[in-house]
């Protein structure tokens, strides 16, 4: 399998090469020049571990035996709380939760995580280097890539996260990892700071050694997502609709990218918070990031949703175009037959802080069920869906991760807070000064 650059279709990078690189050098995202055959029906009551290793390696396998990716899903996997574990439930009739976060942080990232930083660790000990991996995170991801790699002996890892604008629980997740090998920096800005800083230390790398991302920008990340949407497709004997609470779009775009491959996916739903910015593209065709507003959502307070030029580059082709627009006029438009395709699939809604509350509670009250900030979006829309096809929502992370949140509409929801030590930096938002201070402390 090889890969090309969302700006360069004409690349041919090996699964390896693509690891370490985070973006190509045109600034792009990757994506394979073709999804490999895979014979989905013979998934049919396959275990999630089963289904996961069939989906992943042909991706990878011209880099890693499928006895050894085996190895890595089943060990990734064993800890994770629930015997099935990603369930389906279904709380009326044709409507279900996915329900994503029995992992060691309690959210959707681990899925994908688990194995990615397993198999960056295997690979960095072949070729005897160590790497470095930068995150950006708006809440789940920089905890979900901690606990994927913490244990390394051959990886770093820096995680940057917007000061004062994640969730209490999703700060101490990160902070009260103190491992020489973890380094937490809290950028005095937003998750759009923390990614473009990101973004730049990842092309520029001048730390003189493999430099990895654990963000949805890389590959592995889309498919190990992916894998849970076949997983949940399987269930089902009829085409199934998903609503999604999105906000950097890589949940979104792995059930587009499975959809476009052959799973029965009919509808894909993204629900938003104040930070509207793919609620508006969506239904306009018009990416225009605006200020980041901070919410009781925070894992969705983005304006600049970078996986969604992977998508971009599946509408129209080479993005270059449409990122050098964006860049210089602070929008950027699709073409009209791109943006009929997507609203031909996708459709959205955002939700203010008062209508997410306002969710959480009726869900409590109608069906005894609580879910978090970012859940109560998406299965809002999928208990009001409109549809004889089943409707999905996609419950991204436990509610304990925000008891602060959920206690001012469910008083008796609660959770003991730790009092363990933290260890993190604040820091300014320049990607000069945060390169100094990861210098500095590895």
């Amino acid at each position: 399998m090889k890969y090309l650059s969302t700006r360069n279709s004409s690349l041919q990078c090996s699964f390896f090469e693509i690891l370490f690189q985070g973006l190509s050098k045109e600034g792009g995202l990757f994506l394979p020049h073709e999804w490999p055959k895979v014979d989905l029906d013979s998934l049919n009551s396959k275990s999630y571990e089963e289904v996961a290793v069939q989906i992943i390696h042909p991706f990878v396998e011209e880099d890693i035996t499928e006895v050894d990716l085996r190895k890595i899903v089943n060990k990734s996997y064993i800890n994770f709380s629930h015997t099935k574990t990603a369930p389906v439930t279904s709380i009326e009739k044709n409507k279900y939760i996915l329900e994503l976060f029995y992992g060691p942080t309690f959210a959707f990232k681990d899925y994908a995580l688990q194995p990615l930083g397993a198999i960056a660790d295997k690979r960095l000990e072949e070729i005897g280097e160590r790497g470095l991996v930068i995150v950006a995170t708006s809440g789940d991801t920089g905890s979900a890539a901690i606990q994927a790699v913490k244990d390394s002996k051959n990886i770093d890892i820096v995680v940057l996260h917007p000061h004062n604008k994640v969730s209490e629980y999703q700060r101490r997740q990160m902070t009260e990892v103190i491992q020489d090998n973890v380094l937490n920096i809290a950028i005095e800005g937003s998750y759009d700071d923390c990614q473009q800083i990101a973004k730049t230390l990842l092309q520029e790398n001048v730390f003189n050694r493999r430099v990895v991302s654990l963000n949805s920008i890389n590959w592995l990340r889309v498919m190990g997502q992916t894998a849970y949407y076949v997983w949940l497709t399987k269930q089902f004997t009829n085409p199934i609709n998903i609503s999604i609470p999105s906000g950097n779009f890589g949940n979104a775009y792995s059930a587009w990218f499975g959809r476009r491959n052959g799973l029965p996916i009919n509808e894909i739903f993204c629900a938003s918070n104040l930070n509207d910015v793919l609620t508006r593209f969506i239904s306009s065709g018009t990416l225009e990031p605006k200020d980041t507003m901070p919410t009781v959502a925070p894992s969705m307070d983005i304006q600049i949703p970078s996986s969604l030029e992977r998508l971009i580059f599946d509408l129209e082709g080479d993005t270059s175009s449409f990122y050098d627009q964006l860049q210089n006029e602070k929008l950027a438009i699709l073409n009209e037959d791109a943006a009929r395709k997507l609203q031909s699939i996708f459709s959205s809604k955002s939700f203010d802080d008062e209508m997410i509350l306002k969710e959480i509670k009726e869900f409590y009250e109608d069906y005894e069920w609580i879910v978090d900030p970012h859940t109560a979006t998406a299965v809002s829309e999928s208990v009001s869906f409109t549809s004889n096809l089943p409707v999905v929502g996609i419950a991204t992370a436990s509610p304990e991760k925000f008891s602060n949140v959920i206690s001012s509409v469910i008083p008796s929801f609660s959770v003991e807070n730790t009092e363990n030590i933290e260890k993190y930096i604040v820091s300014e938002s320049d990607s000069s000064v945060v390169e100094n201070t990861i210098k500095e402390y590895f």
